[in-house]
């Protein structure tokens, strides 16, 4: 069953289209990965997915509610943890978990008992009556996924939910999400600039550029569709034309001096790749990454966000507002 389904969903902000009519189905309990560069429309795609701006054109429902007809039930239904710290930093754990628990109308008799739930599940019980201002990094993203659940959400919105941690920190907090969706059957829709963290994490996996999905598969899938092995070779001025002749190598780009071949069987051709190649300086070869496969379908070059962020100053104002 899809618990998030779109068509043809598009933003424009005046002249500039920030997505473009992409389509979306996201199974009930699963770990949904959106991935793309920076103002590739990932953000966008998930204000409109949880009602904080409108569609310019297209449908999404979300647990079965329309985002345009019924957001007030869209909002209920979810949950969302921002990119940027949002709790009180005055307030207690405990005492934000309350002020959440308020805005969003759970019933006074339950209060106590979700908050005493979702404080177990991320490991703060012993800290909850601390102030936030004495949390680290991932106590507090801890904090926030147990608020975004306060509200027991069919869906749970993560923006880049372990950016700026340390590697023990982000492990830890892969462990708390895989719980969310084994046990208590949440779907997870995730934005992430780490591939490791998609590849862990994730059922299946859409990668956006320019305002469009581009390909959606599982990671293990999407990895295969580069096929064989991954050579990177250091070279100036590549024999391209001449190594695409050759049957084994599947496809072939060059960029800022890097030739990257996708090769069946590198380690029995390597030897003929690097004559037919040029004045190799370096070589490497290994299995495809799921790193490999987002540098394919949106290329090599960085890239300067482009894509509106004016819902992002009142997103999450509009979230936390109460109004439902």
């Amino acid at each position: 069953m899809d618990i998030i389904n779109a068509r043809g969903l598009t933003k424009k902000f005046d002249k500039f289209t920030a997505v473009r009519g992409i389509d979306l189905s996201i199974k009930e309990g699963e770990i949904f990965g959106l991935l793309g560069p920076n103002g590739a429309g990932k953000t966008t795609t998930l204000s409109m997915l949880s009602t904080l701006i409108p569609p310019t054109a297209g449908t999404a429902s979300v647990n079965g509610f329309d985002v345009r007809k019924e957001p007030s039930k869209v909002r209920a239904s979810i949950g969302f943890v921002f990119q940027d710290p949002s709790s009180d930093d005055l307030l207690t754990g405990r005492e934000n978990l309350y002020l959440h628990a308020l805005m969003y109308g759970v019933d006074m008799k339950d209060i106590n008992k979700k908050m005493d739930d979702v404080l177990e599940l991320v490991d703060l019980t012993k800290r909850q009556h601390e102030r936030m201002r004495t949390y680290s990094g991932g106590m507090r993203r801890r904090l926030e996924l147990a608020r975004g659940l306060l509200h027991e959400p069919k869906v749970l919105f993560l923006d880049e939910p372990t950016l700026g941690l340390d590697p023990q920190t982000r492990e830890h907090l892969w462990k708390y999400i895989k719980k969310l969706s084994t046990e208590r059957k949440v779907t997870i829709i995730i934005t992430t600039h780490y591939m490791e963290e998609a590849d862990l994490l994730c059922d299946r996996i859409a990668i956006i550029d320019h305002g469009k999905i581009v390909v959606t598969d599982t990671p293990i899938n999407l990895k295969k569709k580069l096929g064989g092995d991954v050579v990177r070779i250091t070279v100036n001025k590549p024999n391209i034309k001449s190594l695409k002749s050759l049957k084994y190598i599947k496809s072939t780009e060059y960029a800022n001096g890097i030739l990257t071949l996708a090769v069946n069987d590198a380690g029995m051709h390597l030897q003929e790749i690097l004559k037919k190649a040029g004045n190799v300086e370096s070589v490497e070869s290994r299995s495809p990454t799921l790193n490999d496969v987002f540098l394919h379908f949106t290329g090599n070059e960085i890239r300067e966000s482009d894509e509106s962020d004016a819902e992002g100053g009142w997103s999450e104002r509009m979230m936390h507002s109460g109004n439902k």
